[in-house]
């Protein structure tokens, strides 16, 4: 309830996810965003650091850690731009660097953000057809989570779950890259009408 946009905003993140007809579309004057680049979001989400501070990229944890053993220099890919995991797990939204790295569920959960950017993973899609979400188990790498999960609906509750606390760890604005093309497309339909940027 610390999201500025107030219980509508968390519903609506609930109805999209639930596969729900969206019960409201107006969250005042909170900053909303579906971005088309990587780039941008993360360039934004550095922008709002340097004026609001506590402004964090997350992801779902849809990408290998290369950098914890120094395989690689970055840990995910898109579009060009290397990024890293959170080289912290604790307090890693106020360590030093954190505005160039990107945290996920296990170093957020239990805070709130002034803006959160939020990358969500090739593991989940969407079936146009079926109008259902898909998710590639073998794209979603967390192995604590996956454990013992061995039902693909239970499997796709937890991811889903897991993006729905990502969403709503933002109290001036969420801003949103979806990897997954029909998936971005599904977003984007049910968001229309809603005074948001599609950047």
């Amino acid at each position: 309830m610390r999201v500025e946009a107030g219980a509508e905003y968390i519903e609506c993140i609930e109805d999209i996810f639930d596969l729900k007809p969206l019960k409201k579309k107006d969250f005042g004057k909170y900053d909303f965003k579906i971005y088309n680049s990587i780039h941008e979001i993360v360039s934004d989400i550095k922008e709002k650091d340097k004026k609001f501070g506590w402004s964090r990229m997350v992801a779902g944890y849809a990408w290998p850690w290369h950098t914890r053993n120094g395989e690689k220099d970055y840990d995910i890919e898109i579009d060009g731009l290397k990024l890293i995991w959170n080289s912290t797990a604790q307090d890693w939204v106020n360590s030093l660097n954190a505005v160039n790295e990107v945290g996920c569920i296990h170093t957020v959960q239990g805070y709130d953000l002034n803006y959160v950017g939020v990358i969500i993973g090739p593991e989940l899609s969407y079936d146009e057809e079926n109008k259902k979400f898909i998710v590639d188990k073998t794209k979603y790498l967390d192995i604590n989570g996956r454990n013992g999960i061995t039902n693909p609906e239970e499997l796709e509750r937890y991811i889903i779950n897991i993006y729905k606390t990502l969403l709503t760890r933002g109290i001036k604005g969420t801003f949103i890259y979806i990897v997954d093309e029909k998936l971005r497309k599904y977003f984007k339909s049910r968001i229309e009408g809603i005074p948001s940027v599609i950047k």
